[in-house]
């Protein structure tokens, strides 16, 4: 399927792997030029030149926290004629709810609450005046089902959730979208520190930890930074103008709800 976003250009967060990854490669291969963003310069490197390699577009690259005023500012200066947005940061650490206190939420909130809110903000008023822009937040199923040992994350995702739920009926008229992607489980880093945590505190394997997550999943498995990849760049697409402040689950069946 052709997604009509040949030419566009996208700023994806915190893109060198992972699921971010996953978008700026998938938004690569439908001739979409790149801004992508991430911590760690060498793995953003790597990675942005093997999508150059492969899929022949203009890929630049800032290294910078996007969480702080300075790495937004440098970002937004390298993606200020952007047509596309991907909001991506990793989550906050897992825990019970005794062990967080006022900080631990102002971190949790800059980094997957504020941060978002910070880059459409400056992006989307361009958007509008050209009359068409994508934005993309990737938050979690946890929105849908809270998980008890990512409390920070619930929340934090969950006020970005609301925001976007106004925000995104205040903008479609003018050609743009926002919406959300609810990530499950997926074959990332994320999986990993979520299994270890859980290998450590039961005395398993990383192994058993793993097979024991997936009976969770009706799907049986994990997610893959292709597929989710996949599904970012068709919401980013010609085709999706009219799918306005949703919340999309990927998550392989996980969350057992009716809507």
């Amino acid at each position: 399927m052709d997604l009509g976003i040949n030419g566009k250009r996208a700023l994806v967060c915190a893109s060198s792997k992972g699921l971010g990854l996953g978008c700026a490669r998938a938004l690569a291969q439908a001739g979409v030029h790149l801004v992508m963003n991430a911590r760690g310069s060498e793995a953003l490197e790597v990675a942005a030149q093997q999508i150059r390699d492969e899929f022949d577009v203009d890929v630049r690259t800032v290294a910078a926290d996007v969480t702080t005023p300075e790495g937004q500012e440098a970002v937004l200066d390298a993606a200020k004629d952007a047509d596309i947005l991907v909001n991506n940061a990793g989550g906050p650490p897992p825990g019970m709810w005794t062990d967080w206190d006022r900080e631990d939420f102002i971190k949790a909130l800059d980094a997957n609450m504020l941060t978002p809110i910070t880059l459409i903000k400056a992006l989307v008023p361009g958007m509008m005046e050209r009359g068409w822009g994508r934005v993309v937040n990737i938050t979690s199923q946890s929105v849908k089902a809270p998980i008890p040992v990512l409390g920070l994350s619930n929340s934090a995702r969950a006020g970005l959730t609301g925001y976007v739920a106004g925000t995104a009926r205040q903008v479609a008229g003018h050609g743009v979208t926002i919406n959300n992607l609810l990530p499950g489980i997926h074959a990332t880093d994320r999986a990993v520190s979520l299994d270890s945590g859980v290998a450590q505190a039961q005395e398993i394997s990383m192994e058993e930890a793993k097979a024991q997550r997936c009976k969770t999943i009706p799907a049986g498995r994990y997610g893959t930074a292709e597929e989710f990849g996949a599904a970012c760049a068709f919401l980013c697409s010609q085709h999706a103008g009219f799918i306005v402040g949703q919340n999309i689950l990927l998550d392989g069946g996980g969350v057992n709800a009716t809507l």
